[in-house]
């Protein structure tokens, strides 16, 4: 059974955590099943599709009655293994293992240890102390996984569950009652095999925490949203994420051409031939150059160079505008997401629904070259002067007054 998340309800005003599989529920009034999206959610609630809602009790009710099965009832019949120590497969789904899973989705939803969680630490358990007791406490949390799934819990498709099937079995016993009989030197090789998997997983852990040694550390930082907005009595003197905003007016000079916005040096720049770009350039509005600028020719190339045409007049806007860099540098390692109608989907943010962000992405680049720039040799000794300078005033003030 595969199930898929994420996925939520509202109870109360409170979020509720879900999840959902697919089971076949037999028709109202037809000898016939359909499809049908079974929910579960971490307070224990369950619905079949959007309405149908009971619990755990009331879904064992439905599979007992017939009224939901697993798999189709026309569905193929698997043959039974001659043996069940060398078969390769899982045990059947039955109802009440079924039953069992989705009791342990629901624990996993509301936070709480899995089925898995509680095996595993029973298996470190008996690891630091081999006793008897630990040791049937490992074949409980064992066997309280469903019995379909016992065979991915270690995640080894190669040993699959042997080692742990071995474990729980006593001396002298047969594993799956046709496998071999258990010896201390088969207890001893399923242990052995817990740590060297171990070792393993310390081994991989390492190496990827080298790889990973740049990766940003702690919660991110919550996005900054550039909403679309216009001021018809004109921008407010206290400036505002607004300004980093292609169609905020911060004149600039981009390969020798001076621009009101960043909308007339793109759709400017975009133009094939040199009148529209003047005229574009021209443009009394933000919006009055994007409306021309998408009526006139465009270069050929333009699609092959427009996210570099588009970095370059962002470096020129920020670089030639102290406030504005401070502004843009002030949002940290936050996203930047460019909201709004105006521009194509390629450049703005458009949530759940899509859109590339590039204006956000590039504006993003724009702000970690303006950082870089303050830790360059020349901008570090001259911040260390500055400090120490500040510092010698203070102090010879302070003994002035003194």
């Amino acid at each position: 059974m595969t199930w898929r998340r994420p996925t939520f309800r509202i109870s109360d005003g409170q979020t509720v955590a879900g999840a959902w599989c697919l089971v076949w529920r037999k028709h109202d009034w037809l000898d016939e099943h359909y499809p049908e999206h079974l929910f579960v959610y971490a307070d224990g609630a369950i619905t079949l599709g959007q309405y149908a809602a009971t619990d755990l009790a009331g879904l064992a009710k439905r599979l007992a009655s017939g009224k939901i099965t697993l798999d189709r009832p026309d569905a193929r019949e698997w043959p039974d293994e001659s043996s069940k120590w060398e078969s390769r497969s899982p045990e059947p789904r039955t109802d009440e293992g079924f039953l069992l899973e989705v009791a342990d989705e629901i624990t996993r939803l509301a936070g709480r240890p899995s089925a898995g969680d509680l095996l595993w630490e029973a298996i470190r358990c008996y690891q630091r102390e081999t006793t008897e007791t630990n040791r049937s406490l490992l074949r409980a949390a064992y066997l309280a996984v469903p019995p379909h799934l016992r065979v991915y819990v270690l995640g080894d498709m190669d040993r699959q569950d042997r080692p742990l099937r071995i474990l729980v079995t006593d001396l002298g016993e047969s594993v799956d009652g046709d496998g071999p009989l258990v010896t201390e030197a088969m207890h001893h090789d399923a242990l052995a095999y817990f740590t060297a998997r171990d070792q393993d997983v310390a081994q991989a852990e390492e190496r990827q925490a080298v790889r990973y040694a740049d990766d940003p550390a702690g919660a991110p930082q919550p996005p900054v949203v550039l909403h679309e907005t216009t001021y018809p009595g004109g921008w407010p003197d206290e400036l505002g994420d607004f300004a980093l905003r292609n169609d905020y007016d911060a004149p600039f000079t981009y390969e020798g051409e001076t621009y009101p916005t960043v909308v007339h040096g793109y759709w400017a720049r975009s133009a094939a031939g040199q009148d529209d770009h003047d005229r574009i350039r021209a443009a009394v509005t933000a919006r009055e150059a994007q409306e021309t600028g998408g009526r006139a020719a465009r270069r050929e190339d333009w699609a092959a160079v427009r996210l570099a045409v588009m970095a370059g007049l962002l470096r020129a806007k920020f670089g030639q505008h102290q406030r504005l860099a401070e502004l843009l540098t002030a949002t940290g390692e936050a996203a930047i997401l460019y909201t709004g109608l105006s521009d194509a989907p390629f450049w703005r943010d458009e949530g759940p629904r899509g859109g590339r962000n590039w204006t956000g992405r590039l504006l993003e680049l724009v702000r970690s070259e303006l950082q870089a720039e303050r830790y360059t040799p020349a901008a570090r000794t001259a911040e260390t002067a500055l400090r120490a300078a500040t510092r010698t005033g203070s102090q010879t003030g302070e003994n002035g007054g003194a």
